[in-house]
């Protein structure tokens, strides 16, 4: 590849990174006059890529927004920041399509990379495993969450087509005051007509977005992300959880998982705060009790009260020192079983003790079940000849007794 070729390509690649780069700036990393830099500006644009010039003091060149630039100027860095971010986007749930939407950006961008970069990408996205499981994608349009991000961002209303949890569907306006991701989901927080309330929406159950005339303020201090949090916690469940935690109210909070319980100044300002969460099912509330590090008291459900005493009673008795084991030693045992057949030589004992078979003369062979050993282990069997038609293995064994 030529020079000036090179120093063309070096141009894209500056302009690339955003923003006006001055003249003189340019053609000083470039080590060429500004002439050439005008030249090389028009190489560009001869091959379709808009590079504008920008007249005035602080004037220079830049790219026309809103230029798809090609996969092929990522770097290194860029391209393993570019396919990371779509594989780690798809893990947690936040890409807005479905994957096959994801496998396919990154496949282009992996096929027009570098051969050599492709080979050892592919490699590190084939080895790597996660000890978190993926979430699974939700799918929303993405007009919907780019238009909420743009209201909150120039603080417009937006008329929303909503469809609660029970399906109903509702026309409301809102004042979003930001927008969040949580567990795989997007939700908005803002101040809701309808019901004249800071409230939290899923931004998977809004059909359509649109702008409307006017502005508003957010409150002061005002967390977007703690307003779904609470919201989601104090969403309505089976059963209602009531309890008093003694410790500061972000210290109690912290305690918690995110999302499962509201946290609030006790009335009596005695150190207690209050706690409320809202679940399903009560079995897994103690364990999570208990691992708070902090004085607790539950005012209701009384089926949690029993729970936690039956936990305190097995924890208890996991906590006493267990008896001493009795003394066990072996002993012998024989014991004697008839079978039929003539010249019996041999006798065979399982690991449990029991004489399971006995072999005849080579030209009879033949299996026969014994008695089973007074007890148990393994042991070794020898057999004696008698007269008559039937023969009789004696077998001896270890066995264990208790003393």
């Amino acid at each position: 590849m030529s020079r000036p070729t090179v120093r063309v390509l070096a141009l894209l690649e500056i302009l690339q990174g955003g923003g006006t780069r001055t003249a003189a700036d340019l053609a000083a990393r470039l080590a060429v006059d500004e002439r050439t830099l005008r030249r090389y500006a028009g190489h560009l644009a001869d091959l379709g890529i808009p590079v504008q010039s920008v007249r005035g003091r602080h004037g220079g060149y830049r790219l026309a927004p809103g230029h798809r630039m090609p996969p092929l100027m990522l770097s290194d860095d860029e391209a393993l920041a570019v396919l990371l971010g779509l594989l780690a986007g798809r893990r947690a749930g936040l890409v807005t399509t479905s994957a096959a939407a994801v496998e396919s950006a990154a496949a282009k961008v992996r096929r027009v990379l570098p051969a050599a970069l492709g080979r050892r990408l592919d490699t590190l996205l084939q080895t790597t495993d996660f000890t978190v499981p993926g979430r699974p994608v939700v799918e929303m349009e993405p007009a919907v969450l780019l238009r909420l991000a743009e209201a909150a961002h120039d603080r417009r209303p937006v008329a929303l087509t909503y469809t609660d949890a029970e399906g109903r569907r509702s026309e409301r306006t809102v004042h979003p005051y930001g927008v969040v991701a949580h567990s795989g989901r997007w939700y908005i927080a803002g101040a809701d007509s309808t019901s004249g309330a800071v409230r939290t929406f899923r931004l998977d159950r809004i059909t359509t977005a649109e702008l409307r005339a006017g502005t508003f303020d957010v409150p002061e201090g005002f967390g977007p992300a703690d307003r779904v949090l609470s919201g989601i916690a104090a969403a309505p469940r089976r059963h209602e959880v009531l309890l008093r935690v003694q410790g500061a109210v972000e210290q109690v909070r912290h305690r918690f998982p995110p999302g499962i319980a509201s946290v609030d100044d006790g009335p009596d300002g005695d150190g207690w705060v209050r706690v409320r969460l809202q679940v399903e099912e009560l079995d897994w509330v103690p364990a999570v009790l208990v691992g708070l590090g902090l004085p607790f008291a539950v005012d209701q459900p009384v089926a949690l009260q029993d729970l936690l005493r039956s936990l305190a009673a097995r924890l208890t008795a996991a906590a006493v020192t267990a008896p001493p084991r009795p003394e066990v030693r072996r002993r012998e045992a024989r014991w004697s079983v008839p079978v039929p057949g003539d010249d019996l030589h041999s006798g065979q004992l399982d690991d449990r003790g029991w004489c399971v078979s006995a072999r005849l003369t080579p030209d009879d062979e033949m299996s026969k079940s014994c008695s089973p050993s007074p007890g148990t282990g393994s042991g070794r069997s020898t057999t004696s000849t008698t007269s008559g038609p039937r023969k009789r293995v004696i077998c001896t064994a270890r066995m264990r007794v208790r003393l």
